[in-house]
């Protein structure tokens, strides 16, 4: 499947806010102020982000809620109503999400001193702030910009599954001050890649096929990469800031070389 200009220079646009985001984490794997609880405290936050979603459904429901409560409305109406592929979607969605929660609980729960309790869904439902602020800002684009901010919130999710490619790197990592702790992270992220990949696809397959005008494929590229600015944000505050903000402005201002995408894995022709 061939891609379109428009379309590869929306992922050119993207490629160094990538970056950006994969810098958070390779510099907090070495960073001297990292320690047990400084890895608790993101496991927990990306736990937060799985079964709560950031700007992806309904703060009251997030994605596991939600998607079960669509099951329950879709099943009288499988094969008459609703396709049921699109049912199997749901279901295969709601899968994924609730065993992205789980790897990283097990690394958090694994983490864990005698004593200290297992984690739960409902201890991380409230987010940190940075976490909060793009949620809102997603929100916000979709009030303003209804299909193209769903777009915009698809095409950033995941950040081209940086941390999770970052993660896996820690496999080669597994002595050292933490190294079990890095073993852990690595599973964890093995566990989640490839969905996480699927799932970025899905925020890409699809865009040349929406008939976006100049101006609006121009309007999708601004607002994605006001997205894509608060995920560095919200990853650098998540791993308890091992960028300074001066090192984020300048990845703002396109100091990071971009990261190349993988159109060959992503089965799309540039």
């Amino acid at each position: 499947m061939a891609v379109s200009a428009n379309l590869t220079k929306l992922i050119d646009a993207a490629a160094p806010f990538w970056a950006g985001e994969a810098e958070v984490f390779q510099t907090y794997w070495d960073w001297p102020r990292r320690s047990r609880e400084t890895d608790r405290r993101w496991l927990a936050y990306q736990c937060s982000k799985e079964v709560w979603g950031s700007g992806l459904a309904p703060l009251d429901k997030g994605i596991f809620l939600g998607p079960a409560e669509e099951l329950i409305a879709a099943f009288p109406k499988i094969d008459t109503e609703i396709d049921r592929h699109k049912v199997l979607d749901i279901a295969e969605g709601l899968y994924a999400e609730f065993a992205h929660y789980c790897a990283f609980a097990d690394a958090y729960d694994a983490l864990a001193l005698p004593g200290e309790p297992k984690l739960t869904p409902h201890m991380v439902k409230i987010a940190w702030k940075e976490d909060r602020d793009l949620t809102e800002l997603r929100f916000a684009h979709r009030r303003e910009h209804p299909r193209l901010g769903q777009r915009a919130t698809h095409f950033t999710e995941g950040g081209y599954c940086t941390l999770f490619s970052a993660g896996m790197t820690l496999k080669d990592r597994a002595s050292g001050p933490h190294g079990r702790a890095n073993a852990l992270i690595a599973e964890a992220c093995r566990k989640v890649y490839d969905d996480e990949f699927g799932h970025m696809l899905k925020g890409i397959v699809g865009l040349d096929g929406e008939g976006l005008t100049e101006a609006e494929w121009k309007l999708l590229a601004d607002i994605s990469i006001a997205q894509l600015k608060a995920r560095i944000i919200m990853r650098n505050a998540q791993f308890s800031r091992p960028l300074s903000e001066a090192r984020v402005q300048e990845i703002f201002a396109g100091a990071c070389a971009p990261i190349e995408f993988d159109y060959e894995r992503a089965k799309l022709a540039a």
